[in-house]
């Protein structure tokens, strides 16, 4: 697999927000939010710091978007849909956790068993419950 990491742009800025947009809409209790409160807040977060996510591409086309903080947290890891189950969310992980100088943690709504179960594969456990609706899971060494 040829991936190459890059510094994400402001115009991969609408497809990213569209990936924290669907999981809030798929995972969120919509009913105990302010929804557009939280969607300004996403979308704020993402264009203010843009030059910290990463873009991932395979064979040159974008295929995932991450942001690994200096103090751990894995923030918004997506991959793009059409790239599902080929490997490259794990290629990700295994880049971050080299990378990273300190353990790492991220926050996962409790209800996607999917990245649950993805993030334990990989040595992460449930750290904290955070509200109704989220996990923060680390990885420790």
């Amino acid at each position: 697999m040829n991936l190459q990491f890059t510094i994400a742009e402001s115009a991969d800025i609408p497809v990213i927000f569209a990936q924290a947009k669907e999981l809030i809409d798929t995972y969120e209790d919509l009913d105990s939010i302010d929804y557009d409160r939280v969607l300004s807040w996403v979308k704020h977060k993402i264009t203010s710091l843009i030059s910290e996510y990463r873009c991932v591409l395979l064979d040159g086309e974008r295929c995932a978007y991450y942001r690994l903080c200096e103090d751990g947290e894995l923030d918004d890891l997506y991959v793009l849909p059409s790239f599902h189950n080929r490997g490259i969310g794990s290629a990700i992980l295994d880049k971050c956790i080299e990378e990273s100088k300190n353990p790492i943690y991220l926050y996962v709504f409790s209800r996607n068993v999917r990245a649950i179960s993805f993030y334990n594969r990989f040595g992460f456990s449930v750290r904290e419950t955070v509200g109704k609706t989220r996990l923060i899971m680390e990885r420790k060494g």
